[in-house]
C-alpha cells in the first residue's frame, strides 16, 4: 500500500500494535518458561524416600505415596504415612527431583511430567529391589498426573487418586478458575513464577482448604510450599496428556472434595469417568484432603479400599514375574 493512501498509516499502527502484542506474549513466555542452560545429561537425581514400617508383619504390598505441585513428600509424612503404617502397610513417599529434600533444585524450573514419571519408575524400581513387591500407588493433585501416566505402561496393583488433575488435562480448569475467582488465579501464578513468599494467606486456605481448619494450623502447614516447575504447568494442559494404554487397567479409587477450588468435583467426575468408576466425595473437605480436618476419614476410605482390591491380587506383581 503506498504512503499517499489514506489507510497507510492506520495500518502502520495496526501492524505496530500486533508487534509489540506479540513480543509482550513471547516475553512472558520466556519468562515463565526460561530457556534451560546447556550441559551434558547428568544421572538420575537422587530422590528423597520417607518411610514407615508397621510395628508387626507388613502387608503383601507396599504403599508408594506422590505428592502434589509446591511441596514434598513431608506433606504425607504428617498423617497418612503413619496412618498407613499403623493399619499393616510400609509405607513410602517419594519427593520428585526438586523438591523436598530431593537432588535438582537448581534445573527444577525445567523439569518436565516426563522427568517426574521418570522419578516415580526409578522409586517403584527401587521398592522392588528391596521387597520384591510392586506398590500400589497413591498420587495426590499433579502427583494423580504422574501416576496415571506411569500406570498406562506399566503394571501397578492397585492406585488412588485424589483431588487429581483428570486425563484430559488442567486447560479447562484453569480457564474455569481465572473466570471463577480471578484473585486466586492470580495467587496461584505469582506461586508458580515467585514462590510461597508472594502469595497471602487468605489466597491459600482458599486454594487448598476448607474454613474448619484454624490458620494457626495453615501456618504450620506453610514451611511445606516451595517452588515448583515453571514448564510443568504447560506440560499438564497439553493435549494428550495421559497416553493410551498398553497395561491392563489397575483397580482405580477416585477421591474429591466437594469444596476443591482448583480440582472441582466436575474435574473429578471426569477422572472418574474415564477409568469407569464412581467417584467418592468428601463434603467437608477442600482441595487439600489429607491435611484437612477430615484427613483420617480419607484415609480409612483409601486404605479400606486398598484392603479389599489388593486382596484380591493375590501374590504382588515383581514376585509373580520372578
Amino acid at each position: 500500500m503506498p504512503r499517499s493512501h489514506p489507510g497507510w498509516r492506520q495500518n502502520r499502527n495496526r501492524h505496530h500494535r500486533f508487534v509489540l502484542h506479540g513480543a509482550t506474549v513471547a516475553s512472558i513466555i520466556r519468562f515463565l518458561c526460561p530457556t534451560p542452560p546447556s550441559k551434558v545429561p547428568s544421572p538420575m537425581p537422587k530422590l528423597e524416600l520417607i518411610s514407615r514400617q508397621p510395628a508387626g508383619p507388613a502387608r503383601p504390598f507396599p504403599l508408594l505415596f506422590v505428592h502434589g505441585a509446591f511441596c514434598g513428600a513431608a506433606f504425607w509424612d504428617v498423617h497418612l504415612l503413619g496412618h498407613a503404617a499403623a493399619h499393616g502397610y510400609a509405607a513410602h513417599a517419594v519427593s520428585l527431583r526438586g523438591h523436598g529434600a530431593s537432588e535438582g533444585r537448581s534445573a527444577l524450573p525445567w523439569a518436565s511430567l516426563s522427568d517426574y514419571v521418570d522419578d516415580l519408575a526409578q522409586t517403584v524400581a527401587q521398592i522392588e529391589a528391596a521387597c520384591g513387591q510392586t506398590p500400589a500407588l497413591i498420587g495426590h493433585s499433579m502427583g494423580g498426573v504422574v501416576v496415571q501416566r506411569y500406570m498406562a505402561r506399566n503394571p501397578v496393583p492397585a492406585v488412588v487418586l485424589m483431588a487429581s488433575a483428570p486425563p484430559t488435562g488442567l486447560a479447562e480448569s484453569s480457564i474455569g478458575l481465572a473466570l471463577r475467582s480471578p484473585f486466586l488465579f492470580q495467587q496461584m501464578l505469582a506461586l508458580q513464577t515467585f514462590g510461597s513468599g508472594m502469595i497471602s494467606l487468605s489466597a491459600i486456605r482458599q486454594a487448598l482448604f476448607t474454613n474448619q481448619i484454624s490458620d494457626a494450623e495453615i501456618q504450620r502447614y506453610l514451611p511445606f510450599l516451595q517452588a515448583e516447575s515453571q514448564r510443568i504447568a504447560f506440560d499438564m494442559m497439553a493435549p494428550g496428556l495421559i497416553p493410551s494404554a498398553t497395561v491392563a487397567q489397575p483397580p482405580i479409587l477416585v477421591i474429591g472434595g466437594r469444596h476443591d477450588a482448583l480440582v472441582t468435583p466436575d474435574q473429578v467426575e471426569t477422572t472418574a469417568r474415564a477409568y469407569g468408576v464412581t467417584p467418592v466425595f468428601f463434603p467437608d473437605c477442600a482441595h487439600n484432603l489429607v491435611l484437612e480436618n477430615g484427613w483420617r476419614a480419607v484415609g480409612d476410605t483409601a486404605l479400606d479400599w486398598l484392603d479389599t482390591e489388593l486382596a484380591q491380587r493375590g501374590e504382588p506383581l515383581a514376585a509373580a514375574a520372578q
